[in-house]
């Protein structure tokens, strides 16, 4: 396409992401000061190309999907936020005694309330971490603290009371033992392997075998159960906001999948090499053939997940982009401090 086709183009797609309301000749006439004649022919062009296609209402145009690719591969440039979005978000930054993670679970919260659309943190599950150690810590002759960690960089501890008559060294003994055999298992596997392999052994060896065995079935468990299902949604209503989705048949379907974690897992970016903002219209989501998805992956101590927002075709890219990347920054800047 010639220049003025795509300024066209580009013009028809920020419009209707505004107003919702089909983009008509008159407009653009005195935008681009061309005659009406002009207008039209050219976007018939554009309409004939697929960038374009005619409303049923009214005899606008609006961005078909195919337009809408166009737009964000091409025609797209990144917006300045303004400075009420950039305060919100960097004031839940700047808070320390956030852990990062909360943080940045605050800041999509954040972005859902103030653009209608539905915000998605994925965090790798516990199926993804393999039991690297446990460590037992005595804190005083009736407590220890068990100390789970995953070679993914993922620590997490609990806090026990011995039983009376519990010998430390005994639960020493035990925790080498889970090492040795155990390391290197998936950790939402172990608790298994515990029961059918760890158990019989202690069984024959340990006086208070039961009470030390429990101290570390707990620990994983509770591992397991904490991060079974790493998956933080924001604003699965606030999506329903959007004139697209008041068809109640079209508003069910998507509520539908909005509920369904293994359908939200689907957003997840899996590609290693992927640290850009991605941008996935209609059915290259693979979510929804009615739904934009913009996601960025980022790092936390080594653990890869993802950031997402979900919104109509008719989604306004240039700002979305920009306050993921913004989050991006942000991350960035905590992990430098």
């Amino acid at each position: 396409m010639d220049e003025r086709q795509n300024n066209l183009l580009k013009e028809i797609v920020e419009v209707y992401i505004k107003t919702v309301k089909p983009v008509g000749s008159k407009a653009l006439c005195d935008k681009f000061n061309c005659s009406s004649a002009t207008i039209r022919n050219e976007m018939a062009h554009l309409e004939e190309l697929g960038y374009i296609e005619k409303n049923h209402i009214s005899s606008g145009r609006v961005p078909s999907e195919k337009g809408y690719k166009y737009y964000v591969e091409h025609l797209m440039q990144p917006e300045q936020l303004n400075g009420k979005d950039m305060l919100k978000l960097q004031t839940i930054f700047a808070n320390n005694d956030l852990q990062l993670s909360d943080a940045i679970i605050e800041c999509m919260e954040i972005i859902s309330e103030i653009t209608n659309y539905t915000s998605v943190v994925l965090g790798n599950s516990s199926k993804d971490n393999m039991l690297l150690q446990i460590n037992i810590i005595p804190l005083n002759p009736s407590h220890v603290v068990a100390v789970v960690c995953t070679d993914k960089g993922h620590v997490e501890n609990k806090t026990f009371e011995l039983k009376d008559g519990t010998d430390l060294m005994e639960v020493t003994k035990v925790c080498e033992l889970v090492n040795k055999r155990l390391a290197g298992t998936p950790i939402d596997e172990v608790s298994e392997r515990l029961e059918l392999e760890i158990k019989p052994i202690i069984k024959k060896q340990i006086k208070q075998y039961e009470a030390i065995y429990n101290i570390f079935y707990d620990a994983f468990s509770d591992f397991v159960n904490n991060n079974s299902n790493n998956i933080h949604v924001s604003g699965r209503t606030k999506i329903f906001e959007q004139p697209e989705y008041n068809n109640v048949n079209e508003m069910k379907r998507l509520a539908n999948k909005l509920e369904d974690m293994a359908f939200i897992k689907r957003i997840e970016a899996n590609d290693a090499t992927d640290d850009e903002v991605k941008i996935y219209i209609g059915e290259e989501s693979e979510f929804d053939p009615n739904v934009t998805i913009i996601r960025k992956k980022y790092t936390i101590d080594g653990e890869e997940k993802t950031i997402a927002i979900i919104g109509p075709k008719r989604m306004d890219y240039q700002r979305i982009v920009s306050l993921l990347n913004y989050i991006d920054e942000e991350i960035d800047n905590r992990k430098g401090e």
